[in-house]
């Protein structure tokens, strides 16, 4: 259904056709994904205008414009009668159709209101980059202008290798004074943005930012004991929330446990960063376990 909508969006609407990247396989996982959750929420109104919210502000930094809303929404309609054969209807096009300009509407209004108080798309250079081992590089990044977020977010990252192709990767530190970002991205076989950030970036190099998003974030009103599970790269936002936890003296109110995961003890990526910060703060606990060897 996705590849068969984006074959007539092209085809009906050929000057959209730069606003995606050569490649659509992910495109189009997202799409299906994108009105399955819709599907999802259509009852529950808080949530959907939240979520479609957040797709709005997001499709920014895409060059998406109101004017394309309609013409997307059209070729969604076809796509989906094509699909549903004789189970489409009269009354089942009008809920498409209703449900379609909803979610446009907030989308729309979304991005509007967004485009007030941020760019749609943030510059950065490298400023340095370090290979960390097992594919892994951790890389800095200057924004050209100031890059607002909150510790346990994640950002999308363009480069110049592979343009229009997003992919999100969360900073591995709390908000710092000067803006800058480190990020910590492990080469993904296949992977055409990991792979040139590993092995293509160069400082001086200038990558493309999209807005932060994700609310993993610290809530200063819970007094729970925190616990953090993470493994590889996956411990780059757990590391930015338990800096931020050790800033706001949330850790003197809590314990907070950290376990840091991997096949093999070569590969616990980070676990003697993560062990000299338990020596700086007497509330943080950091265990390794591994699956596939025998620790004596």
């Amino acid at each position: 259904m996705a590849a068969h909508f984006y074959d007539i969006l092209f085809a009906r609407y050929p000057q959209v056709r730069s606003l995606f990247p050569a490649e659509l396989d992910v495109q189009r996982e997202r799409l299906v994904r994108a009105l399955l959750r819709i599907v999802e929420l259509v009852d529950d109104t808080d949530n959907l205008t939240a979520f479609c919210s957040r797709l709005g502000r997001g499709h920014r930094k895409f060059g998406t414009q109101s004017a394309h809303y309609p013409a997307v929404g059209e070729c969604l309609l076809q796509a989906l009668s094509h699909f549903a054969g004789p189970a489409w209807s009269p009354a089942l096009e009008t809920a498409w159709q209703r449900a379609y300009t909803a979610a446009a509407e907030v989308m729309v209004r979304a991005a509007e209101e967004d485009a007030r108080d941020r760019p749609a798309v943030w510059d950065a250079h490298i400023i340095e980059h370090v290979h960390r081992g097992h594919g892994i590089a951790e890389i800095t990044v200057q924004p050209h202008q100031p890059y607002p977020f909150v510790a346990g977010q994640y950002v999308s990252v363009e480069t110049p290798w592979a343009p229009r192709l997003w992919r999100q990767y969360s900073p591995a530190h709390a908000p710092r004074s000067g803006s800058e970002l480190t990020f910590h991205v492990r080469a993904v076989p296949g992977g055409k943005v990991s792979n040139a950030l590993v092995h293509l970036a160069r400082p001086a190099d200038v990558l493309r930012l999209g807005p932060p998003e994700g609310d993993m974030v610290l809530r200063q009103t819970r007094q729970r004991d925190l616990l953090f599970v993470a493994g590889g790269t996956g411990l780059a936002p757990i590391r930015a929330l338990i800096e931020e936890a050790a800033r706001e003296g949330i850790g003197d109110a809590r314990e907070v446990s950290l376990f840091i995961g991997a096949r093999t003890a070569d590969e616990l990526y980070g676990l003697d960063d993560m062990l000299r910060m338990s020596q700086r703060y007497h509330w943080l606990r950091v265990r390794a376990a591994v699956s596939h060897e025998r620790i004596v």
